[in-house]
């Protein structure tokens, strides 16, 4: 079959997934809004269409013009900036594919929904939004959008019970891919007979990789540990945050027991989860992460946020922790569980394997989409 993406980059989380369809037979093709810096482009390389001449315009006005935030203005685009269309369309139509997949319900999801429904290619949508969801809202724009975005809708968020929410009838669970990488009886823990912990995450406020160095910090003073951080700086955000992370482990002179990586290459990011213990990402605000996924599939128990997107992926108290959104000293307490337990840290890393290995597997995301291809037919 013939695949094809449209998205705003190609990401880190559809890596294994495009490596799946290679290796099946398939062909796939991959639009993209903009080429990230350190992407692995090893197995797909994307066709990085940007946006019409007329939005660029725009988007220089607003930035360097009247000095607008290049940030939001990013942001923006992905949500309202609008494709060359005829390029987008002679590329969909060259390739002639028996399935679309196409992110967000953004002005350039509509663009490729209606020459979807022109050439009669199969499309579905692709969102973070959780699959267990409130009512939908029926409000004039609102209802505007739905019809001019695909009507199947697939998610890797699973969400949570509660009042008023359910499951809508077109929606779909379909999670997050990975590959086993490192087995429990494979691999080594506590390198230098100290618990290493990781987290991986861009340079940014909401990240808190202060909030982290601080519990860090307060925990080094009982148990050997060292926290390695490893994230993006591209942007002139996030180094300015970065350049705080710094000057806080300077300044608390916390140089032995934390280190600091920047834009590391994908392809060497296998070697800092293999040299970890335990994963941590005390994000908040976080749609969805598949570094969960990564870290468990290399025997790591996993500490999250509970708002985190993809909490459901770590299983509370069996492959990780969950621990209150925001709240350092939760956080803390959940770390500490660990470090005061170096077999549950084995025990937890095992089971996080497991679980890697039997439920979140490309075949378990390929019947997902037959699924969805099949109900679009039958429709």
């Amino acid at each position: 079959m013939r695949f094809l993406y449209v998205a705003p980059r190609y990401h880190t989380n559809q890596m294994n997934i495009m490596k799946g369809l290679k290796e099946q037979g398939h062909e796939v093709c991959f639009i993209s809004h903009y080429r990230a810096i350190i992407e692995d482009y090893s197995c797909v390389e994307p066709i990085v269409l940007g946006y019409s001449a007329i939005w660029r315009f725009f988007s220089f006005l607003y930035t360097r013009i009247l000095g607008g935030d290049v940030s939001k203005a990013a942001v923006a685009g992905m949500k309202y900036g609008f494709p060359p269309i005829r390029k987008l369309w002679r590329i969909m139509d060259d390739f002639q594919p028996d399935i679309v997949i196409t992110r967000e319900k953004s002005i350039y999801s509509m663009c490729v929904y209606k020459h979807c429904v022109r050439r009669g290619y199969p499309c579905i949508l692709y969102n973070q939004s959780p699959y267990l969801s409130g009512p939908e809202k029926k409000d004039l724009p609102h209802r505007l959008v739905n019809r001019f975005t695909p009507k199947m809708r697939m998610t890797p968020v699973y969400g949570v019970t509660g009042h008023g929410i359910s499951v809508k009838e077109n929606d779909f669970f379909i999670p997050f891919v990975t590959d086993p990488q490192l087995a429990p009886e494979q691999r080594t823990y506590f390198e230098g007979d100290r618990i290493n912990i990781l987290c991986v995450g861009k340079y940014e406020e909401r990240k808190h990789h202060l909030m982290l160095a601080a519990v860090a910090e307060q925990l080094s003073k009982v148990y050997p540990l060292h926290l390695t951080l490893v994230g993006e700086a591209t942007t002139r955000f996030q180094k300015e945050y970065h350049a705080k992370v710094v000057d806080y482990v300077k300044e608390h002179h916390l140089e032995t027991i934390i280190t600091i990586k920047t834009n590391v290459p994908r392809k060497n990011m296998d070697a800092e989860y293999a040299a970890a213990d335990v994963y941590v990402i005390p994000s908040t605000k976080e749609p969805a992460t598949v570094s969960q996924l990564e870290a468990m599939s290399f025997s790591l128990p996993v500490i999250c946020s509970d708002a985190n997107g993809a909490a459901c992926y770590v299983e509370d108290g069996v492959t990780g922790y969950q621990f209150r959104d925001c709240d350092s000293e939760d956080l803390q307490k959940k770390l500490e569980l660990l470090l005061a337990d170096r077999q549950k840290i084995r025990e937890m890393g095992a089971a996080g394997y497991r679980a890697a290995a039997e439920k979140y597997t490309f075949q378990r995301y390929y019947d997902g989409i037959m699924e969805i291809l099949e109900k679009i037919k039958n429709d």
